[in-house]
């Protein structure tokens, strides 16, 4: 397959693009790693202004301390430049990251480009050209959530199963890794995280007979280190650990030939001082129990974070969020982790706001569970039993030929859009979606054509009549932005906007929230009290979270947004259309003019029949 790199110039060689970057830019050292930003806490720091990787550092507390922009002036923020990011074709769902004045941008396609940060200008690009026909055995789509930075490479994962590392300054292919094939309906979402001398990458397949896992590569060369399979395989061909072997025997019959479930396709978090990797895994495949050979047992290690040692692949502890998983709320949200001052004495803790809807904070060193509350509405459990660490199930949650109506809905209480910590709030920043769903069961499993879940269909409003606990919605309102106070368990404020989806976050030492919210608007709210204090509304819908970086003296907002071409309009991929994403870059008193909005799509002239069984639209995006 050819490999393309696009440079500034058409047709000029790699060479000549490095001859015309600024002495500036040539002079960066090319071993800024990762790990740098877990000490970069201080405005002043040297590595203050840098993004280099999904949460920013290894803690996926997406906090800058950068404070130029303030609660004082952030209504001063103006558009600075925009950036085409070619044709598209879905949501933008990837974190920009900024390093040696550019910012890096994955767009759909696992198309990479690099842009002058100060000018809007493009650098490189780099397509992997994966052929497009693999749609239809890719499971979630064409998205991508990111790529990560070390060593003066990018680390890029295309949706179609492989992994790159291209040079950060030309964009030039240094390696290449098979990591899984769309043939097994595996696919890539997430984005990478370097951990020491590894990247780690994990696989998407929600709905459909995989089996999960999680890769880590040598950084240099590309060599596969090692692969921790999440649930496990068939016992006749033996068991990879004794992990694996524990957990068979919390299964029961031909529950292989299902695949099991247990993706990894976002959260993941790295502790460099406990030398561990921590991993959110997804759901149990099927999704109705009765399809995966047994009833009432714990499938391990489905809906679970795992602590796993980065140097020898070998799991270290497990909590199962959802034990016996039955409505796809998968323990995959992002991971963070602090230290927190817990009943007098500081606890190295790791924190989740899975799709369950509960708020979970566990000793990272240990997976001991110190508290469990729930941050937005819930009837499937009554709560968390903080001795064994496991729900209290309500039994009538358990669904069969009879509907059942349960809050959160299947798409979680919060999905893969990222939240942020700030360390002088001690608050998280959730978007938090409220809602309902009804399960049944079916009468088999559906082809993996059309899924994989189980499910039956539901016709009507069938209302929730289970008792429930935690928050009741804001009136009128799905989506919310909730500061939850993770030490004493409870919510701090909450405002309208976003959601599980999307309304991803970024907090900043200006005392600041930035949320982006799917309907094309970036907010800003203090930090501490939630106070709006901008609602700047931008040309796209489909926006990706938002960073904050610093060149020059100057602190700027980036995010992108556009869902891309019209699939019923004939053409090329690089056709013109209607409908481009951009990456949106803001400043103080910027006075860039905002590109019109696109004009509306055609619907398409015979419409498709819907897929069975139907499943909310959270579900397409793994």
């Amino acid at each position: 397959m050819k490999l393309r790199t696009t440079l500034l110039v058409g047709g000029l060689a790699a060479l000549t693009l490095i001859a015309t970057m600024t002495a500036q830019q040539a002079a960066k050292p090319l071993n800024v790693d990762a790990n740098v930003l877990k000490a970069a806490n201080s405005p002043t720091d040297p590595n203050a202004g840098l993004w280099l990787s999904y949460g920013r550092s290894p803690n996926e507390q997406r906090y800058s301390p950068l404070n130029q922009i303030n609660t004082a002036n952030v209504n001063r923020l103006g558009l600075s430049w925009t950036y085409e990011l070619g044709a598209g074709g879905g949501d933008q769902e990837a974190t920009p990251l900024f390093w040696n004045n550019t910012l890096y941008y994955i767009t759909n396609w696992s198309v990479v480009h690099a842009i002058d940060a100060k000018t809007g200008k493009m650098l490189w690009k780099w397509d992997p050209e994966i052929n497009q026909q693999t749609r239809l055995k890719m499971c979630c789509g064409i998205v991508n959530r990111g790529i990560a930075i070390a060593e003066g490479k990018i680390f890029l994962p295309a949706n179609d199963g492989r992994m790159f590392a291209l040079d950060a300054l030309t964009g030039k292919p240094l390696w290449e890794a098979r990591v899984a094939y769309p043939a097994d309906w595996y696919s890539i979402t997430m984005a990478p995280r370097v951990a020491g001398n590894k990247v780690m990458i994990g696989v998407a397949g929600g709905d459909h007979p995989t089996r999960g896992f999680v890769d880590a590569y040598d950084i240099a060369t590309g060599k596969r280190a090692w692969r921790f399979w999440t649930v496990p395989g068939d016992p006749k061909l033996g068991f990879e650990n004794k992990a694996m072997e524990a957990a068979a025997k919390t299964w029961g019959g031909e529950f292989w030939k299902g695949g099991g479930g247990g993706a990894v396709w976002d959260g993941m978090a790295y502790d460099p001082e406990a030398n561990l990797i921590y991993v959110g895994t997804g759901n149990a495949e099927p999704w109705v129990e009765k399809f995966r050979g047994a009833q009432g047992v714990d499938n391990l290690y489905t809906c679970s974070i795992l602590a796993i040692d980065v140097t020898t692949g070998q799991l270290k502890w497990h909590y199962q969020v959802v034990p016996n998983d039955n409505w796809d709320y998968d323990a995959v949200a992002g991971l963070m982790l602090a230290d927190l001052n817990i009943k007098g004495r500081t606890r190295k803790v790791i924190m989740q706001a899975p799709k369950s809807g509960f708020f979970y904070v566990l000793d990272r060193v240990t997976g001991e569970l110190l508290s469990a509350e729930p941050f937005t509405k819930v009837n499937w459990a009554k709560g968390i039993d903080l001795k064994t660490g496991r729900p209290i199930m309500n039994k009538e949650a358990f669904y069969g030929k009879d509907p059942v109506t349960l809050w959160p809905t299947a798409g979680g209480a919060h999905n893969w859009s990222p939240m942020s910590f700030h360390p002088g709030t001690g608050f998280v920043y959730i978007p938090t979606t409220y809602g309902t769903w009804t399960f049944v069961a079916g009468d088999e499993v559906v082809a993996a054509q059309t899924g994989h879940t189980g499910l039956g269909r539901v016709t009507g409003n069938i209302p929730s009549t289970l008792p429930s606990i935690g928050p009741e919605p804001m009136e009128g309102q799905r989506g919310v932005l909730e500061a939850w106070d993770p030490v004493n368990q409870k919510m701090a404020w909450r405002v309208a906007g976003g959601g599980g989806r999307y309304g991803g976050t970024v907090a900043t030492a200006g005392n600041l929230v930035f949320q982006v919210i799917n309907d094309g608007k970036l907010m800003a709210y203090s930090a501490d009290k939630g106070e709006k204090l901008l609602e700047l509304a931008v040309s796209r819908t489909s926006v990706s979270p938002p960073i904050t970086y610093m060149m020059d003296g100057k602190q700027y907002i980036a995010f992108a947004g556009g869902a891309g071409r019209n699939p019923n309009i004939e053409g090329p991929n690089d056709a013109k259309i209607p409908n481009p994403p951009l990456l949106f870059v803001f400043e103080l008193d910027g006075k860039g003019v905002m590109p019109p909005a696109p004009l509306p799509q055609a619907p398409p002239a015979t419409p498709a029949k819907p897929a069975a069984p139907a499943k909310p639209a959270e579900e397409l995006h793994n």
